[in-house]
């Protein structure tokens, strides 16, 4: 009997998969990473019995990056990032170990079935899959096949087992075209972000963005914002004039009309027009028609136009609301499809509505393109609020109405024009009145608005005029883009794909290049405005949304077969290479842009702390990204981010002098001291740029790991619970790495750490001196001296929490973690190891609640 691996792309899609080929008797089980679960059943496969295992991924397995030294901003120049650096593929995700987990389920599997999504990104992660499986799986016999590939746009039982029946092989080209994308996004915003983050942030203090990035996808997007901005700047109102005009049907109505030349731009002709028709005393009908006009119900929804939707309805357009959708069809599949999934909706909101829809008939879905790759956005079960959370719910439930108005009958109404004839000009007034609702009364939003009725009339009937006026107006400038019309442009241009789209918006935002005004529109920021200028003025075709769609034409066409990978790459990276030379020697025409809007470093933030250099004040720059600059060294000096810095008591740095700051996260959170310099420059082979004296390895600085650290943190692996000598009277001890924050020792006069050791754990024993009035410890004492893990006297005392951080990394430019303790080993003038012995994990538990 065969073994038949086969992979989907979400654990969701899997599971549907393999309910339908095994008609709902298979068994389940979680998966090593537990994420993923493995669905397992006997059947046929190619004419022979074979065992079945249906899994997935979550989405890409793998993703690009660079080797080693060339992550480093300091140590590379960007221009090498174009051709010289070699790229390696790394797990996308490595908390979900899923290239162990595909191997473990591969590991003797015979064949395997690709059922990933079908479009270009289920191409590529259809190879990432076999990269990770194939040298597990069991050799082929001569040239018999064991790769497969399931085609499906549906997750119906006809399309799914049409789909088994008729496998094919996955598609190279379209993968390596989502590999040339890869690499090209990685290596050309990787070149023009740092280059440009390193200039202008080592030049102005108050650009307020810890990132200025550069994006082929990210940039244009922006520029479309700008483009909008510049033109509500140069727009100038010009006046124009309506001529309006009231009839009297009956005596207590009026009937307003619209004129039929609109609006004209000169004041003397207006005048005309209003002084011949002021003569006219009754409005002549000069003709009546009526129409029967359809409002069709809407396609089905695609990714996009939920995206839209979800931004101008909603108010959100964030990537983690559509993390279960990708790209769609518009597309339906069978009626009865259609009729299980209304039947699921029964016990939701809209219930009467679906029953009245069952028993009246559905109607088909009208016919939309079919992109093979997947079905529209439908609704597979009922759902509440409480499961979804407000806005998942909020955005379920327009799914829902939206896919039930697309079998729901077209709405209808009766339209009624009558056009006027006041003198010599001519005025229309047109009424509506529904007939069938149709679709409208599920989706409110689309009704035909409530109009005054019309009077009857025929040709030739005589109104008397109640009133004729004109109307000075002005044209107003366009307003600024929403997040809907944003991503129409974005569509329309080809920039991102329908799962990009909002991440590229959500750069913008976060980059401080725009900010989400009322009613989700976009206004773009002093810096976002100054970058878009400066590309416009050193090299428009960097921020146009054009040379990114002469891009995606060239990857298409390796999707195609039609053009060579390797060298589609070589010679847009080429392109791309001339182009950032000449940014790079041209960098003064935005750098004067710059000049204009923001303000030098030497002239921003106030003075805090001396240089251990020159022992001149450097000034603390709030702006983010916070640092020290030395105006007189003309030094700057990262600090750890989103967080508050003070001096801290006026101490220095033994080994170079420099004044030390304090890093807080709050009063709930952990601080820490650091000195500027080592903080930048690691005075020590096992540190890492952007560690703190809590890491220091000094072995006698009395800040330093060596001297305040206690022992491994009760959490992570590799932290060490360090006192926090500024935190009486409420003492506390903070991991290292992680946020754990151990609360001991309240109103405690002094706390200590002690040369001495645990006898048990080889944890660092603390001496603690309490306030005769508010000692806790047995018979009046004051002080004792214990390990903080073992000793029973400081049971009751001690309390594990977390501290609360203002963002998860709170720190930067962190290497690979250090080994338990203060360091490996004895070091001079340093201790032992403090380390936790297996054995006592259960125990130690037991001392923090």
């Amino acid at each position: 009997m065969k073994t038949v691996l086969m992979v989907a792309e979400k654990p969701s899609l899997a599971q549907s998969i393999a309910k339908i080929l095994s008609r709902g008797n298979m068994s389940s089980r979680k998966g090593l990473n537990g994420a993923c679960s493995v669905h397992e059943y006997t059947g046929s496969f190619i004419g022979q019995s074979a065992h079945f295992k249906m899994t997935s991924v979550c989405g890409h397995v793998m993703t690009l990056d660079f080797i080693g030294k060339y992550n480093s901003w300091d140590k590379v120049d960007p221009a090498e990032l174009f051709s010289k650096a070699p790229t390696e593929k790394k797990e996308a995700n490595p908390k979900l170990t899923m290239v162990k987990f595909l191997q473990v389920e591969g590991r003797g599997c015979d064949c395997i079935v690709l059922w990933l999504d079908c479009d270009k990104e289920g191409e590529n992660i259809c190879f990432e899959v076999l990269d990770a499986v194939l040298p597990v799986m069991n050799k082929p016999r001569g040239t018999e096949r064991t790769i497969y590939r399931a085609k499906f746009s549906s997750i119906t039982d006809t399309d799914i087992c049409n789909a088994m029946n008729h496998l094919g092989e996955p598609n190279r080209n379209e993968a390596l075209s989502v590999d040339a994308r890869q690499e090209l996004d990685l290596r050309i915003g990787c070149a023009f972000t740092r280059f440009q983050t390193k200039y202008f942030q080592g030049k102005y203090g108050n650009l307020d963005s810890s990132l200025i990035s550069f994006g082929p996808c990210q940039t244009p997007t922006l520029g479309f914002c700008v483009e909008r901005h510049d033109k509500i700047q140069s727009f100038k109102p010009e006046t124009y004039w309506v001529l309006q005009a009231k009839v009297n049907p009956e005596k207590e109505s009026s009937l307003t009309l619209d004129w039929d030349r609109v609006r004209v731009f000169d004041r003397e002709i207006a005048q005309m027009f209003l002084n011949i028709t002021k003569t006219a005393k009754e409005a002549k009908v000069e003709s009546v028609s009526k129409k029967e006009k359809v409002k069709q119900r809407p396609l089905a929804l695609n990714t996009v136009e939920m995206l839209r939707v979800a931004s101008a309805a909603l108010g959100t357009c964030k990537s983690s609301d559509f993390h279960t959708v990708s790209k769609q069809s518009i597309l339906f599949d069978t009626l009865l499809s259609i009729k299980n999934i209304i039947r699921l909706e029964s016990l939701s909101k809209v219930k009467c509505w679906v029953k009245a829809l069952l028993s009246e008939g559905i109607n088909r879905p009208r016919k939309g393109h079919d992109a093979g790759d997947h079905p529209p956005i439908t609704p597979m079960r009922a759902a509440t609020e409480a499961e979804l959370g407000t806005d998942g719910w909020r955005l379920y439930e327009y799914i829902t109405r939206h896919f039930i108005a697309t079998v729901s009958a077209d709405c209808k109404y009766l339209q009624t024009t009558i056009s006027f004839s006041i003198g010599p000009e001519r005025f229309t007034c047109i009424g509506k009145v529904v007939t069938s609702p149709g679709f409208t009364e599920i989706m409110s939003w689309h009704s035909i608005p409530l109009e005054e009725s019309l009077p009857h009339c025929e040709k030739g009937d005589l109104f008397p005029v109640g009133e004729i006026k004109l109307l000075e107006k002005q044209t107003s400038p366009p307003d600024y883009l929403t997040e809907a019309e944003l991503i129409t442009l974005m569509e329309k241009h080809g920039i991102g794909t329908d799962a990009s789209i909002p991440v590229h918006i959500n750069n913008i935002c976060q980059r401080n290049y725009v900010t989400v005004e009322s009613g989700r529109r976009l206004k773009p920021t002093n810096l976002g405005i100054v970058l878009v200028h400066g590309y416009y003025k050193i090299d428009a075709e960097l921020v146009l949304p054009t040379i990114r769609s002469a891009v995606e034409k060239q990857l298409n066409l390796i999707a195609l077969g039609k053009a060579n990978y390797h060298q589609v790459l070589e010679h847009t990276l080429d392109i791309f290479k001339r182009k950032f030379h000449y940014f790079v020697d041209s960098i003064a025409g935005m750098d004067e842009l710059m000049e204009v809007s923001f303000s030098p470093l030497a002239a921003t933030g106030k003075p805090l702390s001396r240089c251990g250099k020159c022992h001149r004040f450097m000034k603390y720059i709030q702006a983010k990204p916070s640092r020290l600059h030395c105006s007189h060294c003309d030094d700057t000096y990262s600090l750890p981010q989103n967080g508050t810095i003070k001096l801290y008591k006026e101490l220095r740095c033994p080994l170079d002098d420099f004044e030390l700051v304090l890093w807080s996260s709050g009063s709930r959170g952990k601080s820490y001291p650091l000195c500027p310099y080592c903080y930048n420059h690691p005075p020590f082979r096992d540190m890492k740029k952007g560690m703190g004296c809590n890491e220091c390895t000094h072995p006698t600085c009395q800040h330093s790991l060596s001297m305040l650290g206690i022992g491994q943190c009760v959490e992570c692996e590799s932290g060490v619970l360090v006192l926090d000598s500024t935190s009486g009277p409420k003492w506390k001890m903070a991991c290292n790495k992680c946020n754990v924050i151990v609360h001991f020792f309240e109103n405690a006069h002094k706390v200590r750490v002690s040369p001495e050791t645990c006898e048990l754990c080889d944890a660092a024993l603390v001496d603690v001196d309490f306030n005769k009035a508010k000692s806790p410890l047995p018979g009046d004492e004051t002080q004792h001296s214990g390990c903080v893990f073992c000793d029973p006297v400081f049971q009751d005392l001690v309390e594990l929490k977390h501290a609360a951080m203002r963002h998860p990394m709170h720190r930067g430019g962190q290497g690979k973690r250090q080994g338990r303790g203060r360091g490996k080993g004895r070091r001079p003038g340093g201790r032992l190891n403090p380390k936790k012995p297996k054995d006592k994990m259960a125990a130690l538990a037991a001392y923090f609640v």
